[in-house]
């Protein structure tokens, strides 16, 4: 099924990299050829009174006052982009309160064939939004590295496929398949230090699988040797200036991956490139 209705969460204040991340995420929404719904939160926050009155009343009225995030910034720069790449597009202004985002925008998502998330560089609350969408949209996400936004490229021509044989990157694979089928060069790794005899074969059959869809892939497993595997999907997309990566979200439990780290945890935290996740 082709892409044809997204998502894009618009959280925070405007400063150079969002910027950026937007425009990209604009530009291939529009190479896509689909629709994108812009959800702007502004987001309740408390304002802190600036001089300590003695006025008891006053004081507390100040500790009081709320006030909203600049998310109108933000619209303005998804509209110009809109306006520049000629995308079809909607946009809605909401207003909730920190704890109501992820969840919330996990309700808009499930109507949505992917939802694209600008994501900054280890930061919690990008973390939040980002598992709310793998565990309760059930739609897939494309993560947009902000750090990075500026050098990604707009059309996904090489893609990367980590594959475990697990049910969530299966779950990937299926959600990526109008990806798959435009680009130019697939690629499927298993990072493993024994490549087993199972390990080989699950390669080989996703191999036989993809071509039944008319994408030609190639398999290999990658040694880790000491590293982790979130690490070796990085140091693999970057030494081969891949596009896309397509990988499950969260194979093993979310809490032992807080525990003992994981490949989510590590790619969540800085995105090596576009990376599609499904669970």
């Amino acid at each position: 099924m082709p892409i044809k209705d997204v998502l894009l969460p618009l959280v925070g204040e405007p400063n150079q990299a969002t910027i950026a991340a937007i425009d990209k995420c604009v530009a291939v929404a529009g190479d896509l050829g689909a629709r994108m719904c812009a959800v702007a939160v502004e987001e309740d926050i408390i304002v802190r009174p600036k001089v300590i009155s003695t006025d008891l009343d006053n004081s507390a009225a100040a500790e009081a006052a709320r006030s909203v995030t600049d998310v109108q910034g933000l619209l303005k720069v998804f509209d110009s982009a809109a306006i520049r790449f000629g995308l079809r597009n909607e946009q809605k202004l909401v207003r909730w309160a920190a704890a109501d985002i992820a969840p919330s925008l996990a309700q808009y998502a499930r109507l949505r064939d992917l939802s694209f998330v600008p994501v900054k560089s280890h930061d919690s609350r990008s973390e939040k939004i980002i598992e709310q969408l793998l565990f309760q949209s059930g739609r897939p996400i494309v993560l947009c590295p902000e750090d990075r936004a500026a050098e990604l490229p707009v059309a996904f021509n090489d893609v990367l496929i980590a594959w475990d044989h697990s049910a969530p990157a299966a779950r990937a694979v299926a959600d990526a398949l109008p990806v798959l089928q435009s680009a130019e060069t697939v690629r499927i790794i298993t990072a493993t230090d024994d490549s087993t005899a199972d390990e080989m074969r699950s390669g080989a059959d996703l191999v036989a699988h993809l071509a039944e869809h008319g994408i030609k892939a190639a398999f290999e497993a990658v040694k880790i040797n000491g590293s982790s595997i979130g690490k070796v999907f990085e140091a693999y997309a970057r030494a081969k200036a891949v596009d896309l990566l397509v990988m499950g979200g969260y194979g093993r439990t979310r809490l032992s991956e807080i525990i003992w780290g994981g490949a989510t945890k590590t790619v969540i935290g800085q995105p090596p490139c576009w990376v599609m996740m499904s669970r």
